[in-house]
């Protein structure tokens, strides 16, 4: 029996199967004459092990180059498709016989329902209203734009190569669909390129969410256009329209309202309940069966309800830690391969006309798209190499691509043929786009040529002291307030701080990066008590200090950018990291962040201004700092790094209860004299400046252990040491401490003060200036 598609070219044959009844879902192993593949359960399971050997034999030598992994699980299914040479193919018959492969795809279908309720949870609608007119601009016109010159394309190209009224309408859809730019897509593609949080990966996610609202109503009108085509009923579809509208409004006025009462009875910092989580999972199972129900794509439903899950803890993030790692690690890798495996490139006949027409609309959309985006961004002074990089990041086709491409292909919308060709494009473009956007965009470039962003400048200018704080626990908050105060901020000489609350990206697809006003006492959504302290000691110091509240939600692996990109954009002149490792009030070792260790060394190799490390051993957590007296040193070997130091610790001199002890570390051997005459005149500066409420004292020492001996002694003396980074300078007074240091990012000086050994009470402050990088 063949049957006839709404595409007039091609012709789609139906073929019949002999199906057991009752189904054996397993084989009695060698005891059964059949072939064990004939069963459903040992086929699924070695089918999987096939499609995952390929996808990560060729991904692994090809992730070296950048390539996403979509290319090698695309790449899979045609490998193990019809293309390949007759005795391969019949190896891969055996493996994927046609009556065992309903099981997988519809086990990659459901989870692929479950990725498109996790894309909604995950994404803030908030970010469509907050778009600056930039992205908006980016992303309506990176949709009208191709679909209008799509659309005409379309219409020329049927009517010079099939007629006026005969030819195939599917070229419509195709070019409706490059149109699109899904967010998830964008998303996960700069999450690959580890550009998620840059300057550019903020404008393209608001680009492509701003353009995703406007293509989910683009999706729902041709899904309701491809009914109509088929069933010729115009009741159906009002009926299939209504129906559609009434779960929205179900959602909107139930289930939103009920998401938010499970958040409500929740108490804070304690998991949602699991009887929770599992009626959230029921109502998933029927969004997706009244989807199917009403004849629209089976993951509207569910895609929907996920935007009625609020994004991030308790209930998102809950959400998104039990199902992400399984939907995405194996459900959407095997839907990808089952999707490409249904490609035959013997059905391409690149002479043909409808392949000439499917290809030319394809470049026609990708360089209608790539203009749509780079002009609007250029003249909003977006730089052009930028702007070129997001009109190809709004050109990158994925998942949503491919899921529509195989929805149609079994709705007889695309045939074999173009269907195998929008499977190639997307492939090249997972090949091409994400190699050519590196070339094209450097985040770190932004910040060279930034040059003299110091304390040392800003001071001898007579300027402000613009300061980032990296906020990552509540104990940092007053820990960097206390050295605030300890920095004797005041009418002439003010200090500007930018606290910034940094946290880690969960349960959302998107960063986020918010501006807090701090004389407003309504900020509860995030950041809350930040925002509160630092109002607070605003308040206090009226005049002397001024205070900006930020909060970045990233990855940890991009958090630098975040930070790099504030300090620039304030033209900070230093920026503040606390300590990995937490102290106990005891001297002992109570925590250790990694992640927070690669993330200081990050800041350090990449900031545009000097940098502070704060090692905080508990005492400045506390009301020490209230004390009659505090006894501050600044330890001096020399160099840029130490002059910085010096210069900070200025700050401090004449301040009521602070005792500032300047200890200089001489060698006995013959130093620099040129380097050693400039550091005297810097220290001779701040003694005369201090007068007599600054103590200076040399200690001449031979080598590094004489050093490390009087360092140990004043941990017990102070309650805080300024000292300088050194990075990889070599002093006569250290050697030998280089090879024994743990933590070279603190300098050979800083690791001594720093070590778990030592159980003193002294804070640390470690200061490195900024780094001169050649733009």
């Amino acid at each position: 029996m063949n049957n006839t598609s709404i595409n007039s070219t091609s012709t789609y044959k139906s073929q019949g199967l002999c199906a057991r009844f009752p189904p054996k879902t397993h084989s009695l192993g060698i005891w059964d004459k059949n072939e064990p593949f004939t069963y459903a359960v040992p086929a699924l399971e070695v089918q999987m092990v096939v499609i995952f050997a390929i996808t990560h034999l060729l991904h692994l030598p090809l992730k070296r180059l950048g390539i996403p992994k979509l290319f090698s699980e695309i790449m899979a299914g045609i490998i193990l498709g019809p293309t390949l040479p007759k005795k391969f193919r019949d190896l891969t018959q055996k493996l994927f016989p046609i009556d065992t492969q309903g099981v997988i795809s519809t086990l990659t279908l459901f989870g692929y329902m479950l990725f498109m309720f996790l894309v909604g949870v995950k994404t803030d609608l908030g970010v469509v209203r907050t778009a600056g007119r930039k992205a908006f601009a980016v992303g309506i016109l990176a949709l009208m734009v191709p679909f209008m010159i799509g659309s005409l394309t379309t219409q020329l190209l049927i009517k010079h190569f099939f007629g006026q009224m005969n030819g195939p309408q599917s070229l419509f859809f195709v070019s409706e669909l490059q149109a699109t730019s899904p967010f998830v897509v964008v998303a996960m593609l700069l999450k690959d390129l580890k550009i998620l949080n840059s300057e550019l990966g903020r404008l393209a996610v608001s680009s492509s969410l701003s353009c995703e609202v406007l293509s989910i109503t683009f999706a729902f009108i041709m899904n309701t256009t491809k009914s109509y085509m088929i069933t010729q009923s115009l009741a159906s579809v009002i009926q299939r329209v209504g129906l559609t509208i009434c779960f929205i409004l179900v959602v909107i006025i139930i289930i939103k309202p009920a998401m938010l009462w499970v958040i409500r009875q929740t108490p804070e910092g304690r998991p949602v309940k699991d009887s929770y989580i599992y009626c959230i999972i029921l109502v998933i199972l029927l969004s997706g069966a009244f989807s199917h129900w009403i004849g629209e794509f089976p993951i509207l439903g569910p895609f929907i309800l996920g935007f009625a899950i609020p994004d991030g803890p308790p209930l998102g993030s809950a959400l998104v830690d039990k199902l992400d790692s399984f939907v995405s690690g194996l459900f959407i890798p095997l839907f990808m391969t089952m999707t490409a495996l249904r490609v035959n490139l013997k059905a391409i006949r690149l002479s043909g006309p409808l392949s000439i027409s499917t290809i030319i609309i394809l470049i026609v959309s990708f360089l209608a798209k790539l203009v749509a985006c780079v002009v609007p961004a250029c003249i909003c002074r977006v730089p052009f190499k930028d702007a070129l990089a997001l009109g190809l990041l709004m050109n990158a086709k994925g998942i949503v691509q491919m899921s529509f491409y195989s929805f149609f292909r079994d709705d007889r919308i695309f045939g074999e043929e173009i269907f195998s060709l929008l499977i190639v494009s997307t492939t090249v473009a997972a090949l091409f786009i994400p190699l050519v956007v590196k070339q094209l965009y450097d985040p770190s470039r932004k910040y060279a040529g930034y040059q003299r962003r110091n304390i040392t400048e800003s001071t001898r200018n007579g300027h402000e002291i613009r300061v980032v704080l990296c906020i990552h626990r509540p104990d940092n908050i007053l820990a960097f307030l206390n050295l605030l105060d300890v920095s004797q901020p005041s009418r002439e000489s003010p200090i500007m701080v930018y606290a910034l609350h940094l946290i880690e990206l969960h349960g959302r697809a998107s960063p986020l990066f918010l501006s807090h006003h701090c004389h407003q006492s309504n900020e509860n959504s995030y950041s809350g008590d930040v925002v509160y302290a630092f109002s607070r000691h605003e308040r206090q110091n009226q005049g002397s200090v001024c205070t900006q509240a930020f909060t970045a939600i990233s990855p940890h692996k991009l958090m630098h950018e975040d930070i790099c990109t504030l300090a620039l954009n304030k033209l900070a002149s230093l920026i503040i990291l606390p300590f990995h490792k937490k102290w106990a009030v005891d001297g002992s070792i109570e925590s250790e962040d990694l992640p927070l260790r690669s993330l200081n060394c990050k800041i350090l190799e990449m900031a545009p201004c000097s940098v502070g490390i704060l090692i905080d051993r508990g005492l400045l957590r506390g009301d020490h700092l209230s004390e009659s007296s505090q006894c501050v040193a600044l330890i001096f070997f020399g160099g840029n790094d130490d002059q910085e130091a010096l210069i900070y610790a200025k700050r401090m001199v004449g301040k009521p209860g602070i005792i500032l002890t300047v200890v200089r570390f001489i060698s006995k051997t013959v130093v620099d004299e040129k380097e050693n005459t400039l550091d005297s005149d810097t220290l001779n500066d701040v003694i005369s400046f201090g007068g007599g409420s600054v103590s200076f004292v040399e200690e001449v020492v031979k080598d590094g252990p004489e050093t490390a001996l009087i360092l140990r002694e004043m941990v017990n003396e102070f309650d805080l040491i300024i000292v300088g980074n050194h990075g990889n300078m070599e002093f006569p007074q250290t050697s030998g401490l280089r090879e024994w240091a743990e933590l070279p990012e603190l300098g050979v000086v800083g690791d001594i003060l720093a070590s778990s050994d030592l159980k003193g009470r002294a804070s640390v402050f470690v200061v490195q200036q900024q780094k001169h990088m050649v733009g």
